[in-house]
């Protein structure tokens, strides 16, 4: 999803918030409630906005999860205030840069680390570091694209296996398919390394995965 369509998804969430704040009524106890089957939709729909878009450790999300608690309608009035800087900040479009940089950062490290082992001849702990940074890139790569990394399996949720979260951000054209058939070979190398099948792969594929992820990462920022 991209930034047009995360823009459109929030403004989509606070007419929500405008539709619950609508339903107020007077309680003969004094106090101001709204409906609370429309409230529930709002809370849900906006934790999941924030989770996917920016993160659980995030302001935003722990503020509506606090915050957003009741149905008394101050909570709803509270929680649309909270979507409204939101708002703000996806527009002035520096959150996504930051976090980008972090992540940059982070990465960088762990892939000097993997380009060390892999000078030192020690190719299998390289290739399950370098499958590692990008299991992760592709997980915040659907953060920033409103992609679910969880699945809800017998009631549990469960993260989603990297094959198909590649699978789902080429669907989305967050890249496109030449980048999804050399992630899911990169993928695979990892998994060999990962399960001690070392003999399935030379020290030149994981040179050749190393400069791939790192180009693709490059060309395909958080």
């Amino acid at each position: 999803m991209k930034i047009e369509q995360i823009r459109d998804r929030i403004e989509e969430i606070i007419k929500l918030a405008d539709k619950v704040i609508a339903t107020n009524k007077h309680s003969e106890f004094g106090d101001n409630y709204v409906n609370t089957e429309l409230f529930q939709e709002f809370r849900v729909t906006g934790l999941s906005f924030f989770r996917n878009t920016f993160g659980e450790k995030h302001p935003f999300y722990k503020e509506l999860d606090k915050k957003v608690s009741d149905t008394y309608t101050y909570h709803s009035e509270e929680g649309r205030g909270i979507l409204k800087a939101a708002r703000q900040e996806i527009e002035g479009g520096w959150i996504f840069t930051v976090k980008g940089v972090v992540s940059a950062e982070i990465f960088s490290d762990f892939l000097e680390m993997a380009e060390h082992l892999l000078r030192e001849g020690y190719k299998d702990p390289a290739a399950v570091m370098i499958g590692s940074v990008l299991e992760e890139h592709l997980r915040q790569l659907c953060g920033k694209n409103s992609i679910e990394v969880e699945k809800i399996r017998e009631g549990k949720s469960i993260p989603k296996k990297a094959d198909l979260l590649n699978s789902e951000l080429a669907s989305a054209s967050v890249y496109n398919k030449l980048d999804q058939k050399s992630i899911t070979s990169w993928l695979d190398l990892r998994n060999n390394a990962a399960h001690g099948k070392y003999l399935e792969y030379t020290k030149e594929q994981v040179d050749f995965m190393f400069n791939g992820v790192s180009n693709f990462m490059m060309r395909i920022p958080v």
